[in-house]
Formats: structure tokens, sequence, C-alpha cells
């Protein structure tokens, strides 16, 4: 081991679990163990993480080690790798692999979300996405996994971690539908990308704490049409563009961009849409306070009659319900 001759200073390292460091895999970035004051390099960049070093940190009751936050780009490269075998084993405790799920989903979308997008979603961007989504579909699959979730889950409003709560709740309520794997998978990469037409929408008006104006109102309206047009060049299924196009459509008609009616609105994006909902009420936001899961079930049984499918509010209510939310 060797020392580092730089003393301990916030936010100069970030803490990760050695869980989180898969036996036979390396990444390049080094890792480190803090005794006192300082740190001291355990593993240099590139060098294999064994299950030896594994084993030591165990044998001595180390629950956390550091990487440096210059190097944080090359640790999230190693996660994206990694990914699959994280969330997918069974040898990673489910509190481990829903940290991990939490904070590359959020990572992931927050690289898309917190740029201003060119005319269209990119290839390589989409793809990231998919295979972000094909994976934590799997993962949300798995007994707990929600429940373990709930802990993790930000209640300060921003759009992309927003769109991450929308894609566990609603892929939670659709796996109790029995709906093929495949279709779940679009699905919930239609929930990931529901508000994708925001990053088209001037902040200002996003954050604005008052009442909107007529026109902000309807610039803000805009963002499912703006949100089709962005994906229009990627090759996407027809329910992600369901939940990106329709996923403010209210049961009794008076949702917007097309107002459909019960009927013509796909169950995939009823589902969608209680699940945005949702969020949005247990959330601050900056013109309204968060409510509690009970509030905000309550406000949206019974302030906005008409507007959910009742099956779809049951299930979400369940679903609520298994993973002790509420």
């Amino acid at each position: 081991m060797e020392e580092e001759t730089l003393k301990l200073t916030t936010g100069y390292y970030f803490p990760i679990s050695p869980l989180m460091l898969f036996p036979r895999s390396s990444g390049r970035f080094g890792v480190y163990l803090k005794l006192n004051d300082r740190f001291v390099l355990y593993a240099h960049p590139d060098e294999d993480f064994t299950p030896e070093h594994q084993q030591k940190l165990f044998a001595n009751g180390v629950k956390e080690v550091y990487v440096l936050t210059a190097q944080r780009q090359e640790f999230d490269l190693y996660i994206e790798k990694n990914l699959g075998r994280m969330l997918l084993s069974d040898d990673l405790p489910m509190v481990e692999r829903s940290k991990v799920f939490y904070d590359a989903s959020v990572s992931i979308v927050a690289d898309t979300f917190k740029k201003r997008l060119p005319a269209s979603l990119g290839r390589e961007r989409f793809e990231k996405m998919l295979h972000f989504v094909t994976l934590g579909t799997k993962f949300l699959a798995q007994a707990g996994a929600l429940k373990s979730l709930a802990s993790l889950i930000s209640h300060d409003y921003q759009t992309y971690s927003h769109c991450v709560h929308v894609f566990v709740y609603s892929s939670a309520i659709l796996q109790g539908m029995e709906m093929e794997e495949e279709r779940l998978v679009q699905c919930g990469l239609g929930a990931l990308l529901h508000d994708i037409g925001k990053t088209q929408i001037p902040k200002q008006i996003l954050s604005k704490p008052g009442r909107l104006t007529y026109s902000e109102r309807q610039m803000v309206e805009s963002h499912p049409v703006r949100g089709a047009a962005l994906c229009a060049l990627a090759p996407i299924s027809q329910d992600v563009i369901n939940g990106i196009l329709f996923h403010h459509e209210k049961q009794d008609g008076s949702g917007y961009p097309t107002g459909l009616r019960g009927p013509e609105i796909p169950q995939a994006v009823k589902a969608l849409t209680v699940a945005d909902v949702y969020d949005a009420l247990v959330s601050d936001r900056p013109y309204a306070k968060s409510q509690s899961p009970f509030e905000a079930l309550t406000i949206m049984r019974d302030d906005m009659k008409g507007a959910f499918d009742p099956e779809i509010y049951r299930r979400l209510v369940m679903v609520l319900s298994g993973a002790e939310i509420i």
C-alpha cells in the first residue's frame, strides 16, 4: 500500500462500497483506504481487483473504500461496463445493488437531461439508455427491489431523477399485468424518456415558483410533442413514442396534447401517467411542497377524479403498499 501525501479534503474523494468492485475486473481509477486523516492507495489504476483484495477488506471490517473525485468519469465507465453483473448478482446484497441501480440510472439520465440536446436524440445515447433499461427491467423484476429502492428515492424534484422514479414505479405496475419482457423494456424506455421534451423548454420557465403565464403554460405543454420530435430519428418503438407523447392524457379526455379518452389511451401509458403524477406530488417542486405518499394518493383519488384509470390507480396503491412505502 502507498500513502498519499494529500490529507483528507472534503470532496477530493468519494466513498463506494467494496462490493461494487468485482473480482477479476479493473478500472482506470485507484482504490484508496482512509486511515485517520490520510488516504492510502490500496489498488492501482488498471490493477485487477482480486478476491484476495476483497477478503482482506472484509477481514478488517472495511465497509467503504474511496476513489478520487477526479477519476469519477473512469469509475462511472467501470460501473456501466459491469452493470449487468452487479444488478443481477446474487452475491451482492439487494441494498447494494439498489444503490448501484439508482446511482447509475440517475447518472445516465442526467447526462441526457442536463444538456440541451441537438435536434434529435443520437444513436449512441439511445443505445446506452436502451441497454440500461434492459438491465434495469430485469433488476426491478426481482423480489424486494422496489422496497430496497424506496429509501434512496429523492424527493427533491429534478426532471432527470423524476424520470428514473417514473420508470421504477410504472415498471412495478406493469410487471403485475403479465406483460412480456420485451414490451416491459420498451415501456420502461418510454417512461425514462417521457419528459425529454423538457430539455427544449427554458429552465427559467420549468423552475418558475409562481403561476405560469398563458404563453409559458403553452410552452410547457408542448414538451410531449417536442420529445417525440427529438426521438423521431432514433429506432424507437410505438410503446416508447406513446409514453413520450401521451403521458399527460387523462381518462376523462381533459389531458393534452390530443385529448384522448379512456379506451384510446394505451394501458402502459396509463401506468406511466399515475406514476408521473404520484412522483410529482411526493416531490418538492418550485411551485409546491411535497406530500406524503398517503396524501398524494388521496389527492389523486379525491381531487383528480376522472383523470386516472381506476384499475391502474389500484395497482399503484398495491405496488406502494407491497414495498411498504405506504
